[in-house]
């Protein structure tokens, strides 16, 4: 038995954040990815700075140099370095490390050490921030005048099973990007793909329906051209194990210029369709390409001339020749408008597009109405026309959501007159059960509406829409961890929304509610940074920061708060305005965590 000795020793302990969240997302990626920054970057720096891994622990490692600046400038060094790396991949799904370093006598043997001062170094680890490095007081003493680093004093901390308490100094992921690049070993991670553009884990049927050109005279005809283009990314759901980016992303593309392998990088998809339409009078040409998002080179390529009265049948046929191109199975969906809706009003039709159209854009009392009078329209022309009863709730479904409905409880009537006479003619519309389930959550049925959104996705595995308000209904229903896969998906189905501010909201909200504060502050800074004008992400990152104790940050945050809402005053004018909160799971979580997190702030309970 080797006998056990003691040495001073500076003591470095790392561990992935939110590792756990990684590998339920994508087991494989993550590990290989792992595997790949420890062979590339961690170990080769350990040697470099004369260190030793003492030990992995599958997410983390120990390690001990004898040179307590070595082991700084280390940690730096690799956090720094960790920023060059995986430069394609989503902010939220990159691996980041937290770092701890202790310095103190430690009892050795031969594959480890122990002693208090390895204890102390695990919970500065657990004080980092993702990307950055805590060291303790001795550790900082000893590199004060040595290395240039700009660590803060955050203060005594006490931590777990340590009696006393720690004074513990940081360098923040903000301070660590601010650091000169790496001068060596930071090319990024050799991952094993089939193609260099999209991540690992992603379907190789992945697909983005760039906007269709109008090449017709008339500019007015561009909600002709969206409607095409929202069609194809709907029925593109219909083959096999597809993965569509959500429309709205997608019409971020429009009017710009087009480098196909740059939007495969950026959204990570393998494919990109292009397409024009010319529009004479009933006539309609329709030109489709399909690329290969990692070459730029074309996979298919066709046209289609048909007339408005068998436009569905044209792009029916569009959908089947892609699927047929890549060798794919084509799911057969007996809700089709073209067989259920053969001989419909090409004017009704139109105006049903047009209605759409206005729907999509900005949301406003002026296009809610107008969007409502055409649909409206529609129906007068051709009662049979289930899109137009669909779109209709829709859009007044958005109005009872967005407090623009002058008498709710009849518009709520009329909506769910109009979905359930959709239903009866066909019921599977995913579009259908999406507008019921906001109906539904709008009157707090929330097992109800979480019916109709897995009704919808079902029909529709790649509704960014649906995804997104299923996580909300699990979080209403008091299940955030549930939630949190679906909110996943809905970002990266739909990641530049102009609305994807409240998509990170909700996913903040889920991490807070479960205790995961750091990357619910993440989440809900990410939120705030693409829509700060919304009262309540202010609010529910005040409630984030009062967690971690960031009284100066909390106050900002609910000073914005009150500014944007002024009325939401106190946590019974909160439940008032946001009426989830008072189901009782969701209400104990929450008291646990964003209430207790508000309250040091001065946020009142009445």
């Amino acid at each position: 038995m080797t006998a056990t000795r003691r040495r001073l020793a500076a003591i470095l302990a790392a561990d992935v954040a939110g590792y756990s969240r990684l590998m339920g997302q994508d087991e494989e990626g993550t590990h290989e990815r792992l595997q790949a920054h420890l062979r590339e970057l961690v170990e080769p720096k350990i040697k470099e700075h004369r260190g030793r891994i003492v030990k992995k622990t599958g997410d983390g490692m120990l390690a001990e140099f004898s040179s307590v600046v070595d082991a700084v400038r280390y940690a730096a060094e690799v956090q720094r370095g960790m920023i060059d790396r995986e430069p394609d991949v989503l902010q939220e799904r990159r691996i980041r490390f937290r770092i701890g370093v202790n310095l103190g006598d430690v009892m050795v043997e031969e594959h480890d050490i122990f002693g208090d001062g390895v204890n102390v170094a695990a919970r500065l680890e657990a004080l980092a921030e993702p990307g950055g490095v805590c060291i303790s007081r001795m550790v900082r003493d000893q590199v004060r005048d040595k290395l240039p680093y700009p660590f803060e004093d955050m203060g005594e901390q006490s931590v777990k099973n340590i009696a006393r308490p720690i004074r513990a100094y940081a360098l923040s992921a903000a301070a660590v990007e601010a650091l000169p690049p790496v001068a060596a070993l930071t090319a990024r991670p050799k991952v094993n793909r089939r193609r260099p553009g999209p991540l690992r884990g992603t379907p190789r049927l992945s697909f983005v329906v760039l906007p269709f050109v109008n090449l017709g005279a008339d500019p007015d005809q561009e909600y002709f051209c969206d409607a095409i283009t929202y069609d194809l990314t709907t029925d593109l759901s219909r083959i096999s194990g597809s993965f569509v980016i959500a429309r709205n992303t997608a019409f971020t593309y429009k009017a710009k210029p087009v480098d196909v392998k740059q939007i495969g990088r950026e959204l990570s998809v393998c494919f990109v369709i292009e397409g024009s339409v010319r529009r004479s009078g009933n006539q309609v040409q329709v030109n489709v390409q399909l690329i290969d998002a990692s070459s730029g080179a074309h996979v298919w390529a066709d046209r289609f001339d048909t007339d408005r009265r068998n436009l569905a049948e044209a792009q029916s046929e569009i959908t089947g020749r892609l699927a047929r191109s890549l060798n794919v199975e084509l799911v057969r969906d007996v809700g089709r408008r073209i067989e259920q809706e053969p001989q419909v009003n090409p004017d009704a039709g139109d105006l049903v597009m047009r209605g759409w159209a206005l729907h999509n854009r900005p949301r406003s009392l002026a296009n809610s109405q107008e969007a409502q009078r055409t649909l409206e329209w529609a129906l007068d022309l051709d009662p049979r026309l289930i899109d137009a009863r669909i779109g209709l709730a829709t859009v007044l479904g958005v109005a009872i959501s967005n407090g623009m409905s002058s008498c709710v409880q009849q518009d709520e009537a009329h909506v769910e007159r109009l979905l359930l006479e959709a239903l009866e003619r066909d019921t599977n519309r995913s579009t259908a059960h999406y507008a019921m389930g906001v109906l539904r959550r709008n009157q707090n049925r929330f097992a109800e509406a979480r019916i109709e959104f897995e009704a919808a996705i079902t029909l529709d595995h790649n509704d960014a829409f649906a995804m997104y308000q299923l996580g909300n209904i699990l979080r209403y229903l008091g299940q955030p961890e549930a939630a949190i896969p679906y909110v996943e998906k809905a970002i990266r189905l739909n990641p530049r929304d102009p609305n994807i501010g409240l998509f990170y909201m909700g996913l903040g909200c889920c991490h807070l509610l479960l205790g995961h504060v750091d990357p619910a502050v993440d989440l809900l800074r990410k939120a705030r940074a693409a829509n700060p004008r919304f009262w309540a992400i202010q609010l529910f990152l005040a409630g984030a920061l009062g967690l971690v104790g960031d009284l100066d940050e909390v106050r900002v945050a609910l000073g914005e708060s009150l500014k944007l809402k002024p009325e939401v005053n106190s946590l019974a004018r909160l439940r008032s305005y946001l009426p989830f909160l008072t189901h009782s799971q969701h209400q104990a979580l929450a008291d646990k965590t964003l209430h207790a997190g508000l309250h040091p702030a001065g946020f009142p309970d009445e």
